[in-house]
C-alpha cells in the first residue's frame, strides 16, 4: 500500500480522455494497477503486494477508447521484505504457542509512543492481510481441543494489550477470534478487560457491539475480493484498483 508517483514527459501529458496503468510482471504473479491524475504532469497509484522478494518489469500502458493500447515506459521496481512482514509472519506462527506469546510481552514493558503504535498496528495489520495463512489457521492455535476455561495467552490479548486496533478488527474476523474474547490469561485478563483497564474506548467498543463496525483508520487502506487464480483489489483513499494474476 506505498504510494507510487509516476512523473509524465512534456510529450506524454496528453488528452484528458487518455487512461494511465501500470503493469507489473513477475516471475509467477502479473499486477495491474489503475492510476488517478494528480496534475496534467503526475500520476499516483499504490504498490501491490508481491507474492515474493524480486525485481520485476513495470510497464507504464495508455488506454483511449478506439485506440491500441500504448506502452508508454518500462523500468525495474523492486520488491522486499521488510520488518512488518517479519513481524507478522512471527506472530501468525506464534498462534498458540505460550512461550512465544509470553516473550512478545517484553513490547508492553517498553510502552512505544502512540505513533509508533499507530505506524506499527497499520503496517502489521497490512503484512498480516497479505499473509497466506493456512486453511486451517486460527486465532487460538492449532490444538482446538484446549477449552475456554484453560487460562492462556492469545494472539488477541497481544494486539489489545497493544493497543493496535487495526491488527484487532483483523483478528476478529478470522477463525478462533471471537472465541479469544472470552478466554482469561494467567493474570486473569480477558482481551476485553484489557482493554477497559488501559481506557482504549475504540477498541472496547469494537470487542464488545455486536454490530461495531471497522475502524475509520482502516477504510483508507486496501480491500480485497478473491475469484480463483485472481484477486482484485480497491484502495479506497486514493480510489485506484489493482487487478492481481498468475502470469
Amino acid at each position: 500500500d506505498s504510494v507510487i508517483t509516476v512523473q509524465l514527459t512534456e510529450e506524454d501529458k496528453v488528452e484528458e480522455d487518455v487512461v494511465f496503468y501500470l503493469v507489473f510482471t513477475g516471475s509467477t504473479v502479473q499486477h495491474c494497477t489503475s492510476t488517478r491524475k494528480i496534475n496534467p504532469g503526475s500520476l499516483e497509484t499504490i504498490s501491490p503486494g508481491h507474492d515474493c522478494c524480486e525485481t520485476v518489469k513495470v510497464a507504464l500502458c495508455a488506454s483511449r477508447e478506439g485506440h491500441p493500447v500504448l506502452v508508454v515506459a518500462e523500468e525495474s521496481f523492486q520488491f522486499i521484505q521488510d520488518e512488518a512482514y517479519d513481524a507478522a509472519q512471527f506472530l501468525a506462527s506464534c498462534a498458540g504457542n505460550q512461550q512465544a506469546l509470553n516473550f512478545t510481552r517484553f513490547l508492553d514493558r517498553s510502552r512505544p509512543p502512540a505513533a509508533d503504535v499507530d505506524f506499527l498496528d497499520e503496517k502489521v495489520a497490512l503484512a498480516f492481510r497479505h499473509l497466506k495463512l493456512p486453511a486451517e489457521w486460527n486465532v487460538l492455535g492449532a490444538d482446538q481441543s484446549l477449552t475456554e476455561n484453560i487460562p492462556r495467552e492469545t494472539l488477541m490479548h497481544f494486539a489489545v494489550r497493544l493497543g493496535l486496533l487495526r491488527l484487532t478488527w483483523f483478528l476478529l474476523q478470522q477463525p478462533g477470534g471471537r472465541g479469544a474474547l472470552s478466554i482469561h490469561n494467567n493474570e486473569g485478563a480477558t482481551p476485553v478487560s484489557l482493554a477497559l483497564e488501559r481506557g482504549y474506548q475504540k477498541l472496547h467498543q469494537l470487542l464488545t457491539e455486536e454490530e461495531a463496525k471497522e475502524p475509520d483508520s482502516w477504510s483508507t487502506l486496501s480491500h480485497t475480493v478473491h475469484s480463483g487464480d485472481y484477486s482484485v483489489k480497491h484502495h479506497r483513499g486514493l480510489d485506484v484498483y489493482m487487478l492481481t494474476a498468475e502470469a
